[in-house]
């Protein structure tokens, strides 16, 4: 999916490619990577890095264009994981800025693919713009930490009863949900770092701008990294919790095999082919039941005063 807008703010799209406009691509088809290649004369190696899933951020000069590449979140529901990151590509070319990714996002969503939601602008500065994109990739990864945080707290209400792995399995995608956002945070931050002081960069930057987008970025590590150490040790404790619940479930078990042998016990003695006196008796058979029952109370009260059930 393409869309040409006049500048960067997102509002007026046109039909075709125009001196200082902006190119958003969103999840491209085959035929949309050839045009990509050939009307826009952006390099094949350089949208299949864009388009690599496992692509890290970086930034490359060139005589002719500029290339960018950080890594955004993302939300899935299909990839194992609720949450995972994906790179996206900001080419600047002389003539017009082409920002592509692979997954839709909500940074610059395909349907309203603007970073100035808050009133109508139209942006020409390019490397404000790719400033606006790390703020708000900040913002975006700040989003998803504490829907992970609260995803946290219900599977934590969850495992406390539990004897099952499966929320094990859940706390572990949870896991690596914060582990993907750490190494792709600190990578935008050496991205944020070379733009800063990067000499190519001629345009005057807004400091304030890199200021919020740097501040961003590590709060969002900062999030990332304490929830990521909450996680391991609970990871640990739940796994001692759940092994725990076992061995008590099966120490009930075997208490409840104990007190079953009893009655199976008395009924094999009498019913051995031996005499034991009470072949003609009529009372034989409430006699074993009475001791039978007599054996098992004893063996419940004997177990309930050493609190073992």
């Amino acid at each position: 999916m393409i869309k040409i807008f006049k500048t960067f703010g997102g509002y007026i799209e046109i039909p075709g490619v125009e001196k200082g406009c902006w190119i958003n691509v969103t999840q491209p088809n085959p035929q949309e990577i050839e045009r990509i290649i050939t009307d826009f004369q952006v390099p094949a190696d350089i949208v299949q890095d864009v388009l690599d899933a496992d692509e890290r951020p970086r930034v490359e000069f060139d005589d002719f264009w500029t290339l960018v590449i950080m890594r955004i979140p993302v939300e899935s529901s299909n990839n194992g994981v609720p949450y995972f990151t994906v790179p996206l590509g900001i080419f600047v070319a002389e003539d017009f800025t082409l920002t592509i990714c692979n997954q839709d996002n909500e940074i610059l969503p395909f349907k309203q693919a603007t970073p100035f939601r808050e009133h109508y602008q139209q942006i020409t500065d390019v490397f404000n713009f790719i400033l606006r994109l790390f703020l708000r990739s900040g913002g975006i990864y700040l989003k998803y930490l504490k829907q992970i945080n609260q995803q946290t707290t219900l599977i934590e209400q969850e495992i406390e009863e539990s004897v099952k792995s499966s929320e094990l399995r859940k706390l572990l995608k949870m896991e690596k949900c914060l582990v993907y956002f750490i190494t792709s945070i600190k990578s935008n931050e050496i991205v944020l770092a070379k733009l800063r002081n990067s000499k190519k960069i001629t345009t005057e930057i807004n400091e304030d701008l890199l200021e919020d987008a740097i501040i961003e970025n590590k709060q969002a590590l900062e999030m990332a990294q304490i929830y990521a150490d909450i996680q391991s040790g609970m990871m640990d404790a739940f796994a001692s919790l759940i092994s725990n619940n076992l061995n008590v479930v099966m120490k009930k078990l075997a208490l409840i095999s104990i007190i079953l042998m009893i009655p199976t016990l008395v009924a094999s003695l009498f019913g051995m082919n031996v005499p034991n006196l009470m072949e003609n008796s009529v009372w034989a058979l409430p006699a074993i039941l009475v001791l039978s029952s007599g054996l098992i109370i004893i063996g419940v009260l004997l177990f309930r005063r050493k609190q073992w059930f």
